[in-house]
């Protein structure tokens, strides 16, 4: 079977992209794959976050895909920061990495353009770690996004060269599992390109958005002045919505407000409305998991340490082996 390694940073809450993009992804690929989930959490340092920040998000980045469906039966879900071997891995190929290298990655660069007074090793070395987190499960696919496909090509070319160095083929060469096809594009509610933590708190629906909150935003979202004529084309703003619409609302509705616009006799207000009352409906439950999960610290710490130990399990096999071919072996 193949292994598939998929980290996810500890940075706020879920929402609808990531529900209805990746998220549905990784439940079908933990029926098929041997699948390892992981917290990023030594990622999240090059941050400096409150410690006490960082413990809770990563409870709260847990509880958020527990409750979408990750299965801890199915799939090895654990906290990064709670297998040594990866730190080991790390410090390894970060003999085998060039400078050079890291400093021309794209994301990089971008980092120290936004927060130039703290670019530290960390930041610089990112790419390392990550390889390390992917070949110590010795990964045959990894989920990438277009932003990330320059760190799997570093990730292969660290492992390329350990092989290479050590002459062995111990380390596969990991492959992108791109799913771009496969996932649904959620837009933003201000137009401006898909659902995303990067375009505003005022744009992005979270899974844990209710009352006041999930209504500001859903009344708040752009349209246009209307169709000025029968069966005229949507606008993005538009477009935008009966998107939103179909992810959440039954097709008889749907339709009765398709057969408006064609007539031109929707009304905006009555639409935003619907998308509301269906928005709620449908993350209710949602919700309702996630905050039963996130108060039950015994299950928590119990999936915690179960993905652990399975973790730990191949990690240390790996780490023994690399060591072996290293030279260490006292």
């Amino acid at each position: 079977m193949e292994t598939i390694v998929s980290g996810m940073r500890p940075t706020g809450h879920l929402h609808l992209g990531n529900y209805f993009g990746a998220l549905t992804n990784f439940i079908k690929m933990q029926q098929n794959y041997d699948c390892y989930f992981f917290v990023a959490d030594y990622h999240m340092l090059t941050t400096h976050p409150n410690p006490a920040d960082l413990q809770d998000n990563v409870r709260i980045i847990l509880s958020e895909y527990l409750a979408s469906g990750l299965d801890p039966e199915k799939a090895t879900i654990y906290v990064q920061s709670m297998v040594p071997e990866v730190a080991e891995l790390y410090m390894y190929l970060n003999m085998i990495t060039y400078v050079g290298e890291l400093e021309r990655t794209s994301a990089f660069k971008e980092k120290v353009r936004q927060n130039p007074n703290n670019v530290n090793a960390g930041l610089l070395t990112y790419p390392t770690l990550m390889a390390a987190d992917i070949i110590l499960r010795k990964a045959t696919k990894v989920p990438v996004g277009k932003d990330q496909q320059q760190h799997l090509e570093m990730t292969r070319d660290i492992a390329e060269r350990f092989n290479k160095l050590y002459k062995t083929d111990y380390f596969p060469l990991p492959q992108a599992f791109n799913f771009d096809g496969d996932l649904v594009k959620i837009p933003s509610l201000d137009g401006n390109g898909k659902m995303s933590k990067s375009y505003g708190e005022k744009a992005t629906v979270y899974l844990t958005d209710e009352g006041n909150v999930l209504k500001k935003k859903i009344m708040s979202a752009k349209t246009d002045e209307g169709p000025q004529s029968p069966n005229s084309p949507k606008s993005v703003e538009i477009e935008n919505l009966f998107s939103l619409m179909k992810l959440v609302s039954k097709p008889e509705i749907i339709q009765q407000f398709e057969d408006s616009y064609a007539d031109c006799s929707i009304r905006y207000g009555d639409m935003k409305k619907q998308l509301l009352a269906d928005m709620d409906s449908f993350l209710q439950p949602i919700r309702e998991r996630i905050k039963e999960i996130y108060s039950d610290e015994a299950y928590l710490n119990k999936v915690i340490a179960i993905g652990t130990e399975k973790a730990r399990q191949s990690a240390k096999k790996t780490i023994k082996e690399v060591r072996e071919i290293i030279g260490f072996r006292v």
